[in-house]
């Protein structure tokens, strides 16, 4: 059995620690993605062994038969949840990794919960005080704060899986924004209520307040998630992130966990960095998305019913224009990741490239269904690094473009965006309509998650390819090689 000193299991969670901060910042590149994620395995890796021989400390608490059977049912309970999060992992399609990125933020919410739980019914089981004691003041702040913040997380997490996937019938799992009367006001009540059964439990040590407290904290997290349209989902990703992460570090101050505390801390602050970068990248105010979401005022924009020309044209005109270019810019979007086009997307450009042809990709923040979705849609096709850039070193470069390749994406490429009062206006978009012409792929002229028209289809410069992406990818790239 493990045994570790209170002095090494210190030492093991900082060098753990330096890991974890390792692992954020290989992270913020996908050049540097694969030791980010290494750095991360050890880090928890460490983090799981050091814990472990802390475990092993207690044995004079609680018996060796009690420490034996309770590390037994930990090493299962790691055994069975990594199996289960290693087969789903695997076997995840790349259209369906944001709703698995939501399921796992609600797993921490909930994680959080339970122990919170387990710390308020038997606080000296957890080493917080002896039994028979009251817990103190400041833990049961903390408990309130890691047990709401963790059941917001969770029920808003299961919230935005179900607007992810859009197979559900049910209502709250629709991708249409659910709005209605008092609203607001509602949302404040519960959010003051909450707040003040805190306030009760932390000078009382209630349990009825907790437990009631806990109730509404998971009726909160869906209030505030169902009035969001699909639009801003990439948002709600990354705030849900950043919930688990205080949820972890407030659960870590009640239990005097240092590694607790730094991981989630690392997690709550990343995750409301990026919030803060999805938000600029759709000019956004973030308190907006959480008080109301996008879809309010959509309808007002939808077209009058008008039927607008457009420029259609085949396979082989797209091979022909392509194979004529001398710089071609592609803009992946959430199509792609559904029609699973990447690899072929990527035998395409390798064959404009062999031609001569500058080939780049162009990355919007917000395209896809979740932040970087499109980074690891291409990285699964082994695009090169240096071919893929972001939205703000390419945009200067369309109006030197020949030709601009845009699949699946639409809100991110909307000129509507420069129109003054469009519900998108101010949003920093891929700038493809300065380019000389633009190819677009859609299955139908349906508009993207904002619910808005796209005026670039409607340009004399754009030539719409309708079809499955990867069909379609496919036969342009048999007609290039004729």
């Amino acid at each position: 059995m493990l045994d570790f000193s209170i002095n090494t299991v210190t030492l093991l969670y900082l060098v753990a620690s330096v890991c974890f901060i390792q692992a954020l910042k290989g992270l913020s590149h996908p050049t540097t993605s694969i030791r980010g994620n290494i750095f991360g395995m050890v880090g928890m890796l460490i983090a799981t062994i050091s814990t472990f021989g802390l475990i092993g400390n207690m044995a004079n608490v609680l018996g060796t038969q009690s420490l034996l059977s309770g590390i037994i049912l930990v090493a299962l309970g790691i055994a069975v949840g990594g199996a289960i999060g290693a087969t789903m992992a695997k076997k995840v399609e790349m259209t369906k990794m944001p709703e698995l990125v939501a399921f796992m933020h609600s797993m921490v919410g909930l994680a959080a919960v339970f122990i919170a739980i387990a710390a308020v019914i038997e606080p000296h089981a957890l080493n917080i005080t002896e039994k028979g004691l009251q817990i103190p003041a400041g833990n049961r702040l903390e408990l309130f704060l890691g047990a709401a913040i963790g059941a917001i997380t969770f029920s808003g997490s299961v919230i935005a899986f179900g607007k992810l996937s859009g197979k559900y019938k049910f209502r709250l799992f629709q991708g249409a924004p659910i709005v209605f009367s008092g609203q607001h006001l509602i949302n404040l009540i519960v959010g003051i209520s909450i707040i003040l059964l805190g306030v009760v439990f932390t000078l009382t040590e209630n349990w009825a307040a907790f437990f009631l407290l806990l109730a509404l904290s998971f009726i909160v997290g869906v209030l505030i998630i169902i009035p969001i349209g699909g639009a801003d989902m990439p948002v709600v990703v990354s705030m849900l992130n950043s919930y688990s992460g205080w949820a972890a570090a407030g659960i870590g101050f009640s239990l005097g966990n240092s590694m607790l505390i730094v991981a989630g801390s690392l997690v709550g602050s990343s995750g409301a960095i990026l919030s803060y970068i999805m938000c600029r990248a759709m000019n956004r105010a973030f308190l907006s998305v959480i008080l109301g979401g996008f879809g309010g005022e959509t309808d007002l924009t939808q077209s009058s019913g008008e039927s607008k020309p457009i420029k259609t044209g085949s396979a082989d005109d797209a091979a022909f224009m392509l194979g004529n270019a001398d710089s071609v810019i592609i803009v992946p979007g959430y199509g792609l990741a559904v029609a699973r086009a990447q690899h072929a997307l990527k035998e395409l450009t390798d064959k404009l490239i062999e031609k001569g042809i500058q080939v780049r990709y162009a990355i919007h923040p917000v395209a896809g269904r979740m932040p970087g979705h499109m980074n690891v849609l291409l990285a699964e096709a082994e695009v090169p690094y240096d071919q893929v850039f972001e939205m703000e070193d390419i945009n200067s470069e369309f109006n030197q473009t020949d030709v601009v390749l845009v699949l699946g994406a639409n809100d991110v490429v909307n000129p509507a965006a420069k129109t003054p009062g469009s519900p998108i206006f101010g949003m920093p978009i891929l700038e493809v309509f300065k380019a000389q012409s633009v190819i677009v792929n859609k299955r139908s002229m349906a508009s993207g998650y904002a619910g808005l028209d796209n005026e670039l289809f409607y340009m004399d410069s754009t030539m719409m390819v309708f079809g499955d992406a990867k069909k379609i990818i496919e036969e342009i790239g048999k007609s290039t090689e004729d």
